[in-house]
């Protein structure tokens, strides 16, 4: 929502009339000079947590009961309806009054392609303004790859979803994590009994929602209508309809195989020795734009933990070769105690996110397995996946 500024008004005035942070306010506006001087009058001011709505005036309606009767500040009222005589309303009149944005309005559970994933991304953009998005890169076929980051701290914190194309349900949940954490940062509401607040200045979260959306658009929406990428993907399913098996990008290169931690392991083992609908990890390493795209990025960030998120097991995956720093197991274990999936160290699996993270910055880096059965995983377990995943989520931002 915005406003216009009067004579003054103040971003810390904004704060106390709206009940929100200050520092949310202020990371809305980066373009005003101060928290607490004037602002320039006409100025145009984001207000983050809320959205504007119509009010028509009813009869015996006055300002004083209209702020009594939905709990509003008549001050910002006038603030919101300058061009009007306010003080002078008639049953007709239809004002603009502020709302505040109490509920989700991400909806994951459906399925969740890129579309409906860049939809809610353009929508939490304007009601929580304090956020970056940007895009890393590009798919394949073209498609932004979206990034999003929320917060202040010194401490920066990496999530992503769908590498995998049939693990889509890890996108809708990640956009179900920073949906539920900006509603409580601009409500003052704790999320699972966490202020979350001080996370937001002490961690600065980056999430890239979904690696590889050419993969989940071809598994949840069939093949493409380019012909070019319609024959391709036709050649590689062996003339199959059916693409609800798929794990790869668009070009049969599993993502996650294909980095280098002792990729030529991989590349010797694994019986698809052209591109398939998963497990083949490429000719060469990195030279997929989603992989090389998430590699800039970490190199660029220099991330202090990084988290993958995949389906299923209900486990974690946090060693490699080694390399992994000590503070690891004291992260593992919390992540272990705030969501019950199991800790483990070592898995018989090379190149992907994770161990390329682990091996080239010594640095925390986790894969989570959310869920069990068979990928992709049915939205009835949406649920119990999303709230064990809220504990590791939360604890990625505190340890």
């Amino acid at each position: 929502m915005k406003v216009v500024a009067r004579r003054g008004d103040s971003l810390w005035y904004y704060s106390q009339l709206f009940g929100l942070p200050l520092q949310l306010i202020s990371d809305s506006n980066p373009n005003t000079s101060s928290d607490s001087e004037p602002l320039k009058t006409g100025q145009e001011i984001a207000i983050p947590g809320f959205i504007q709505i119509d009010y028509e005036v009813e009869r015996a309606d006055t300002i004083q009961t209209i702020a009594q009767k939905l709990n509003l500040s008549s001050d910002g009222m006038v603030l919101m309806n300058q061009d009007k005589d306010i003080a002078n309303i008639k049953a007709g009149d239809v004002l603009q009054l502020p709302c505040r944005m109490t509920q989700n309005i991400v909806h994951t559970k459906k399925r969740y392609d890129y579309q409906s994933m860049a939809q809610d991304i353009n929508k939490l953009k304007e009601i929580y303004p304090f956020i970056q998005c940007t895009s890393i890169g590009q798919s394949v076929m073209g498609k932004p790859l979206h990034h999003i980051q929320i917060g202040k701290g010194k401490k920066k914190v990496h999530w992503n979803g769908s590498f995998h194309a049939n693990e889509w349900i890890t996108s809708a949940v990640v956009m179900n994590l920073i949906n539920d954490y900006l509603r409580c940062l601009t409500n003052f509401t704790p999320l699972r009994g966490l202020p979350c607040l001080p996370l937001y200045n002490q961690s600065a979260l980056s999430i890239v929602p979904m690696v590889n959306p050419d993969g989940v658009d071809l598994v949840l929406n069939g093949a493409p209508s380019e012909t070019s990428f319609k024959e391709l993907v036709e050649e590689i399913n062996q003339d199959r309809p059916d693409f609800t098996a798929w794990k790869a990008n668009i070009r049969g290169i599993d993502l996650n195989k294909h980095f280098p931690a002792n990729w030529k392991i991989e590349k010797i083992r694994k019986e698809e020795k052209v591109p398939s609908p998963r497990d083949y990890p490429g000719d060469m390493p990195l030279t997929e734009p989603e992989a090389l795209a998430m590699a800039s990025l970490a190199e660029r960030e220099n991330f202090d933990k990084v988290i993958a998120v995949h389906t299923q097991g209900e486990e974690f995956y946090w060693g490699y070769e080694g390399h992994e720093p000590v503070e690891s197991e004291l992260i593992a274990k919390e992540f272990e105690r705030v969501s019950t999936y199991k800790s483990v160290r070592y898995v018989d699996s090379h190149a992907g996110f994770k161990d390329w993270y682990i091996q080239e910055y010594k640095k925390p880096g986790f894969t989570l397995e959310l869920g069990r059965g068979i990928n992709p995983l049915p939205l009835s377990q949406y649920n119990t996946i999303y709230q064990k995943t809220l504990g590791i989520f939360l604890a990625s931002l505190y340890t």
